[in-house]
């Protein structure tokens, strides 16, 4: 049975200064404890105490914990980033279900850092231990936290505006809650509603339940206007360009579970360059969505396969295929909750018009979802593009069915409709995934024509068939040569041609060897397929062959206890390719003070000796990452990256200075650098932006 507590309704605000035992507002509330672990000890009580006190004024939810340690010197803080991992530091974290749907909610946590963790979990599925599955850690709400350390621990008090969150209409609510503990030292992670150790705290089904909270009458619209100004030179620049801009941002809600966002002259200068990648093989590459309006409720417009067919993809808006930046007009969305189980996506974006592109600058895209008991749940989403040379449609149903507490189906299968396009044009998938603590497996087979044209998703190749099998046995050994678990599993994934060509083999065999001071060791090997038709360049004056090529390689992989000061990271995979050899190294070294400063120095080397002219070759991608934090909203971040491949150097420094949610001063500084006989002058730019967010109704 789920354990249940009760929201206590306050006097008076607590000062949010993580002063929880020494705050009187929070006098008469009734401490939720009782943390049962799932690591290292599956089952047992946690090993330190812990304490959560949940209140609410008319206009905030506060939650203080109390992190009770018998050995305060032994907590650990690596960051204080906002939105850094957790996972190797002493943390806490708070999952929130506002409408008890078990399937939605929101993550808040922190360290003694006084670190801002935020997240937005939609229709959850797994819940993986690993908590990623089903989280947007992009999602970035506002509110606030403080920490404070002495000689009882650590404590924490949360202020999270009812504004931020999403519940329902009743004057008196239940909502769905959990609350994880992370004690870094021990390598151990302990919950208030216990959960089996395959699940994370993203598994809202198995969250207790929150008694007692009566939100307000919801009135909630923020406008967040910006300025921009810009300084470039050199690149195709014959000498100093200079720009500014402005546009504003628009959040109202509908209702407390409904959100409608504008945009006007969009703008994502803050944001980070993409890390570079090699291709090395003939399929598409996948960059990540980063851009803060595309992020939040992205789960809701999510339906494919991840990196593979996506129905929709965000950077399809405003970013050209070769990655050049097409400017944003502006949009609108409106996404969240009618009722109590239906979830309901409109976007509709416009970009410039830019000569010599083909992208169309109008996007819409449509999506509806009901939910069903038991993470069950049925849906449709339709996306259409058009303004450009060509109108584009995509429609798809899709659905997830629960079956027990282990077991999860899917399936869905979409249809598009372009002009020139008279071939296949359809796509479909099923799956299935097992989870239990000693078993995890998965089959999933999906079909995508060759005429299966999503232009604002994401396909990373067409035409094919693909099949892909998983199965994992995880052990805990009792005590053995420092062992937490060791995972040997194997998988296997294909993709043939519709006439039966066999386009791609991958059958890996592996042992995660896992310790309990969080070090890793991976030994497996690889059997591999590659089915060339048309022969292709794969650097510059070096051809694979048409053909096949069956080959092994060994692949092992090692890294240290991230959260020591110092930790190493080193992937390994030596073997065949292409009818030649292939080595590939690609060592991390990560090194911090305190949880101010962190930096981390990786190489991507691959070297070849392939059965053609000019075969004996190799390719390299290093990358730089530093960061300081002056305080938890005060950054100075730079990525340095080097391609040898083309000889090129980018650099990007971001200095932010973050005041509410993803609002506040940024100051960016972007080089380019060629290297080649033929290169153009190294292109700088300078930024400056500054966006504030203003509250009507508060």
């Amino acid at each position: 049975m789920s354990p249940a507590m009760t929201a206590h309704r306050l006097s008076s605000a607590p000062v949010v200064d993580g002063d929880v035992l020494g705050d009187a507002a929070w006098s008469g509330a009734s401490p939720a404890t009782g943390f049962t672990q799932i690591r290292p000890r599956e089952g047992d009580a946690a090993s330190q105490r812990t304490e959560v006190l949940v209140g609410f004024t008319g206009s905030a939810l506060y939650i203080g914990v109390v992190a009770y340690d018998e050995d305060p010197d032994g907590i650990i803080v690596t960051d204080s980033r906002r939105d850094s991992d957790l996972d190797d530091t002493d943390a806490f974290l708070v999952l929130i279900d506002g409408h008890l749907d078990r399937q939605n909610g929101f993550i808040f946590g922190t360290n003694a850092a006084s670190i801002q963790y935020d997240g937005q979990v939609s229709l959850s599925g797994s819940g993986s231990a690993s908590g990623d599955s089903d989280l947007n850690r992009n999602w970035d709400g506002s509110w606030s936290v403080r920490s404070k350390t002495g000689d009882f621990g650590w404590s924490a008090e949360f202020e999270i505006p009812f504004r931020t969150l999403r519940f329902g209409r009743d004057a008196v609510q239940d909502w769905g809650i959990n609350f994880q503990r992370n004690i870094r030292r021990n390598n151990e992670v302990a919950f208030w509603a216990p959960l089996p150790r395959n699940r994370g705290l993203t598994r809202v089904s198995g969250a207790g339940i929150l008694r007692g909270v009566e939100p307000p009458v919801q009135r909630n619209l923020k406008v967040t206007p910006y300025v921009l100004g810009s300084v470039q030179r050199g690149g195709e620049l014959s000498g100093t360009e200079t720009d500014s801009d402005f546009g504003l941002d628009l959040k109202y809600s509908v209702t407390p579970s409904l959100t409608l966002d504008m945009t006007y002259n969009t703008d994502f200068a803050q944001v980070e360059v993409d890390e570079q990648q090699v291709n090395l093989d003939r399929f598409n590459l996948f960059f990540p969505e980063k851009r803060p309006f595309f992020l939040e409720n992205a789960g809701t417009f999510a339906v494919g396969v991840p990196g593979q067919v996506q129905l929709f993809f965000s950077r399809r808006i405003g970013i050209d295929e070769d990655g050049t930046v097409v400017p944003v007009d502006g949009g609108v969305r409106l996404s969240g909750k009618i009722g109590a189980r239906n979830n309901l996506g409109l976007l509709h974006m416009t970009t410039d018009d830019v000569a010599g592109s083909p992208l169309g600058n109008r996007f819409t895209v449509a999506r509806f979802n009901r939910e069903l008991p038991n993470r069950s749940s049925v849906g449709a989403i339709v996306t259409h593009r058009g303004g450009g040379e060509r109108d584009n449609n995509v429609f798809a149903i899709d659905g997830r069915w629960g079956i027990g507490d282990n077991i999860t189906l899917g399936a869905w299968a979409a249809q598009s409709d372009t002009p020139g396009l008279t071939g296949r044009d359809d796509a479909f998938n099923v799956e299935g995934d097992y989870s239990s603590a000693a078993w995890r497996g998965s089959l999933r087979y999906t079909e995508v024509g060759e005429d299966f044209n999503p232009e604002i998703g994401f396909l990373s190749r067409t035409g094919y068939r693909n099949a892909r099998a998983f199965i994992m046995r995880v052990i805990r050994p009792d005590d053995l040569w420092g062992l937490l678990e060791l995972r040997p599993h194997a998988s296997y994934t294909g993709f043939w041609k519709f006439d039966g060509f066999h386009e791609t083999g991958f059958l890996h065999v592996d042992n995660h060897w896992v310790y309990r001071t969080g070090t890793e060791f991976h030994t497996g090997v690889n059997f591999t397929k590659a089915g060339v038709r048309e022969r292709f360049e794969i650097v510059d004056d070096v051809w694979v062959e048409e053909g096949t090529y069956d080959h092994s390689e060994a692949q092992i992989v090692y890294f240290t206890d991230a959260s020591q000061p110092l930790s190493f990271e080193l992937r390994t995979v030596v073997g065949g390719r292409f009818g030649g050899d292939r080595v590939s190294i690609e060592p991390e070294i990560n090194y911090r003070i305190g949880e101010t400063f962190r930096t981390s120095l990786s190489v991507d080397y691959n070297e070849f000796d392939l059965p053609v002219e000019n075969g004996d070759f190799s390719v390299a991608l290093a990358r730089l990452r530093l960061s300081y934090s002056f305080t938890p909203n005060m950054q100075l971040q730079a990525l340095v990256q080097y391609n040898d491949r083309d000889d090129e150097l980018g650099t990007n420094i971001r200095f932010s200075w973050l005041r509410d949610g993803n609002s506040g001063l940024f100051l960016v500084y972007n080089e380019f650098d060629e290297r080649g006989p033929e290169a153009l002058p190294t292109g700088r730019e300078f930024i400056l932006k500054y966006s504030h967010q203003f509250d009507v109704f508060n």
